[in-house]
Parts: structure tokens; sequence; C-alpha cells
């Protein structure tokens, strides 16, 4: 078995700006695997996240060190060990399910799901911004069942009240992205409950969310920086009600099937979430969300360009990948 492999980077613009409570982002970087088969080319992307330490080179030299195995024929299965968790191993993984695909003519799907795949629901990501602003960005965006607002800071009050006025009838997470701390958590979670908001997503930084294992839980706590693999899922229960998964973190869709029944048999509510990508890095997202609690696919919606073809999106609603996209 013959296969060469190839992985390069490439940049997408963001249309305007994306801020979280770590900074503010113009254009995303991401890394394209593609592998090839007697003429047959599968893809996957990852996005390598500079907080897990992650950089485009560290990467492209991940993939590399690797190559070796993958063009002798290395499968999925074995990737799991010969490769670490993350993104390189996600930018593989998802190459070697779309190769597959193609080899085979079975959409990937086929091996996942019980039927075809359907249209989902997304969610759509307001940018951190002062309330006012917010506000605005959340009235043009009311239409949308799900919205996710970017928070995160030490008095996101004003923030949660603003957008809630704009979005009456819209379901709402919130996603601190760690930045709330032990003397502001019982406050802003209060408020939310008050909000009626569906979910709050990390707000403590990982490593130091004890606290949530004693504390009252109005609104339901999602993990996300606070895990990546299936083994960490038993020791969160205390703490998290729901996790995402996404599978930059992961290292791909092998391992992020496998945590997401192991998370459904704990009990845990289903995210399935992203970094900000691409479709070709949402495609197989789109495969592993069809039946979470909640999905966060809206990557390509927050860039001033994408790949072609992409997926295609109907206001909230995202499109399982076609054949020449993905899988």
């Amino acid at each position: 078995m013959g296969r060469y492999l190839e992985a390069t980077a490439h940049t997408f613009p963001v249309a305007g700006s994306f801020t979280i409570s770590r900074g503010s982002r113009t254009e995303i970087h991401v890394v394209t695997c593609a592998i090839t088969q007697d003429g047959i080319k599968g893809q996957g992307e990852c996005v390598p996240y500079a907080r897990y330490g992650e950089t485009i080179e560290g990467v492209l030299a991940d993939i590399d060190a690797a190559a070796k195995a993958i063009a002798s024929g290395l499968d999925r299965q074995h990737l799991q060990q010969a490769m670490k968790p993350g993104a390189a191993r996600n930018a593989v993984d998802c190459a070697l399910w779309d190769l597959d695909a193609k080899l085979t003519g079975q959409p990937a799907s086929s091996l996942i799901l019980p039927g075809p795949p359907k249209p989902i629901l997304t969610a759509y990501t307001i940018s951190l911004a002062d309330a006012e602003t917010m506000a605005a960005k959340t009235r043009e965006n009311a239409h949308r069942p799900l919205l996710k607002i970017k928070t995160g800071t030490q008095d996101d009050e004003a923030r949660l009240r603003a957008v809630r006025a704009a979005a009456p009838d819209a379901k709402i997470i919130v996603d601190a992205n760690e930045g709330w701390d032990e003397d502001n958590i019982e406050r802003h979670m209060a408020i939310a409950a008050e909000l009626e908001i569906s979910l709050i997503e990390q707000p403590l930084p990982a490593g130091k969310d004890d606290i949530l294992a004693k504390i009252q839980r109005p609104v339901a706590i999602c993990a996300d920086e606070s895990v990546h693999l299936t083994k960490d899922l038993a020791s969160l229960k205390d703490r998290y009600d729901a996790i995402n998964i996404k599978l930059d973190k992961t290292g791909g869709l092998t391992e992020a099937i496998v945590m997401k029944q192991e998370a459904e048999r704990l009990g845990y509510t289903i995210m399935v979430g992203c970094m900000l990508g691409t479709s070709l890095a949402m495609a197989p997202a789109v495969l592993l969300a069809q039946d979470a609690a909640f999905a966060d696919l809206d990557g390509p919606l927050l860039l001033a360009r994408e790949r072609e073809p992409g997926l295609v999106y109907e206001g909230s609603l995202v499109h399982p990948p076609r054949p020449e996209l993905w899988g």
C-alpha cells in the first residue's frame, strides 16, 4: 500500500475580529493534511491552539514525524498510539477517514450513524466586547434559535443582561473561556439562572475549578479546557454537567467517538464544538454532533473567506458534508 502524505499551513481572514477573554484575532492559521493513495486524496484540517502549547510549526513537525508510518499503511486505530492527542493527530485521523470513504465508496457517516445524517442546529457566536456592542450584534442575530456569547471578565452582568434583552427568545450558551474566578462565579451563575441561560461553558480555569463541586449550580456547567481525553471524564463528574468535545482536543474523530460514548454512559450532556476553522474542520464534527444536545460548529460563518466547496448553512442549520468536501 503506497501513500503520499502532505501537510501545509493556510491562513483565512476572520470577518471583522473574533475576541474571547484571552485576546482577539483577525485571521486564523490552520494545517491541512492530505493523504493520497491510488490517485485518491483524503483531507483533514486542524487548528493548532496556543492555549494548549501548539504552534503551526510544531504540528507540521509532528505530522512529518509520523509520515513514514502513515505512508506505509498505518490505520486509524494504530494512529491513536503512534501520535499524541491534539491538533496534529486530528488532521491525520480525519484525512484517513476521508481517504477510506473515498477509496471504498462508503460515506464516513455509514460507519458512525444508524441512518443518513441530517442538518443540525448550530450555535452562532457573539464575540466578547462591551455590553452595548454585544447587544447590537445579538440583535442582528436574534432570529437565530441558539446563540453563544463570549464573556470572561470580572463583571459580566451588563453583558449578560444586554444580550438577553436583545434576544429574549433565543437559547443562550455563555462561554467564559476560563475568565471567571471563585469570587464572582456564584454571582454570575445566579444572574445566568435569572436570565434562563441554557449552559455555562468553562467558567473557571482548568485545574482551578474545585469550587464547582462545592457550590450550587443553578445552570448546567460545561467543561471545555478541562476535558481533552476519555480518561478525563470520570474525574470531572462532580464539577461538570456537560462536556464540549472538540476534535482538535481529542486528536481526531476516532477518539471523539469513544469519548462521546463514554460521556453518555456517565450521564453528561454532550456539546460538540470547534476551534475557529473552515468547513473542512467542521465536516466530521457535524456527523459526531447528529444527536448532541448542543452543537457549536459556526466557524465558517465567522470567516471572511473559506474553502470551496464548503458546508451548506441555511441560517443556523448546517447540512452534512458533501463527498467533495469530506467523508
